[in-house]
């Protein structure tokens, strides 16, 4: 049975999905307290930044002539976003829609779906951790308000499948290096070198042969023996990523081996990644070129990185740090969903029955 048809017959099914509303306008509130610019960024673009993990909708863009020019759905609004930071708009968010294939049969993913990102100039990562605290709550206490019956209730308890959150500041801070040792019994400063952790993976019995790179080994220990235990209870701000694994990140200038990232989670669900922003156009235009060279060794489809985005950087990128946080899932959390797609009126999974 379609969402619509499920409406339909069932009308108080509306109010999970009214919720929707209320998130969205709890965010633009949020930012319009806090002085920020909504700006709208395009859906069709010319070229995707480089990222390896990301598969992308390519399309066909013809002119009056019917001249054919390859283009692509937005992956993010990332990088129309720092272009306006560079022209001096300061700080800002876009809510927008974005597009990443390869995305549908999971409870997590739409091929389609609705992004959050803002930045903050003079802001590195973990201001927006801060950001991230004060948001969450912000949201909660909204719905609650404005809920018949909750608005007495505490803003900053969430009930998620059961599971009582407290939202308050401050969240669980882990970096990566603990994680791994807390969870997995990993060393990570041993898991850094290929064949240590191609070891260590065999022995815990994943799949590692000969094409398996670093990266695939990091996933599978990640997601099966980390993920899990994250956001229990209260928030967790996981931290400091391994350096290859932010295309578009700074590196932590104390240890290089490591990027200014985190992500943030509750109840193991994923629901923010954020950036000290990297400045340095020589690196990211290298970055960029290493990305291509992965995404054609992975097979995926070819395409020509951003180097407008090149000579914006190029002419200076303020010191700034952003984060792009999934609105859907937030939906999931506050309407108390266990999956995606009870959030959308129509969901991929549907439209391509």
């Amino acid at each position: 049975m379609k969402t619509w048809q499920m409406l339909n017959k069932n009308p108080q099914l509306w109010q999970r999905y009214f919720i929707r509303e209320k998130v969205i306008t709890a965010i633009r509130t949020f930012f319009f307290n806090r002085q920020f610019h909504e700006v709208e960024t395009p859906l069709l673009i010319a070229r995707p930044p480089a990222e390896s993990y990301l598969d992308i909708f390519e399309t066909t863009l013809l002119d009056r002539n019917r001249k054919p020019t390859k283009a692509y759905l937005s992956t993010s609004p990332e990088v129309p976003l720092k272009k306006l930071i560079v022209a001096g708009l300061g700080n800002c968010y876009a809510l927008t829609k974005s597009f990443r294939n390869m995305e549908t049969q999971s409870t997590l993913h739409n091929p389609e779906f609705t992004i959050l990102e803002w930045y903050r100039v003079g802001a590195d990562y973990r201001d927006i951790m801060e950001d991230c605290e004060e948001l969450l709550v912000f949201i909660n206490t909204y719905l609650k308000r404005t809920t018949p019956g909750e608005e007495t209730k505490h803003p900053e308890e969430l009930v998620y499948q059961d599971h009582h959150v407290n939202l308050a500041s401050p969240w669980e801070r882990l970096t990566i290096v603990e994680a791994f040792a807390k969870w997995a019994h990993i060393d990570f400063d041993n898991f850094l070198r290929e064949p240590t952790a191609r070891h260590i993976a065999r022995k815990k019995g994943y799949s590692v042969e000969k094409k398996t790179t670093w990266e695939e080994l990091y996933n599978q220990i990640f997601l099966n023996e980390i993920e899990p235990h994250l956001g229990k209870s209260r928030p967790t701000i996981l931290y400091e990523f391994p350096g290859v694994m932010g295309a578009l990140a700074k590196k932590k200038s104390s240890d290089l081996r490591f990027a200014e990232r985190f992500e943030f989670y509750i109840e193991g669900l994923e629901l923010g990644d954020c950036y000290s922003e990297l400045t340095d156009w020589k690196e990211q235009k290298e970055r960029f070129e290493n990305e291509l060279k992965e995404i054609k060794r992975l097979g995926k489809t070819m395409y020509d990185y951003d180097h407008n985005f090149i000579d914006a950087l190029k002419i200076g990128l303020p010191a700034c740090s952003g984060i792009a946080v999934g609105v859907d899932r937030l939906v999931m959390l506050f309407a108390n969903a266990a999956r995606i797609q009870d959030t959308l009126l129509f969901p991929a999974d549907e439209l391509f029955q």
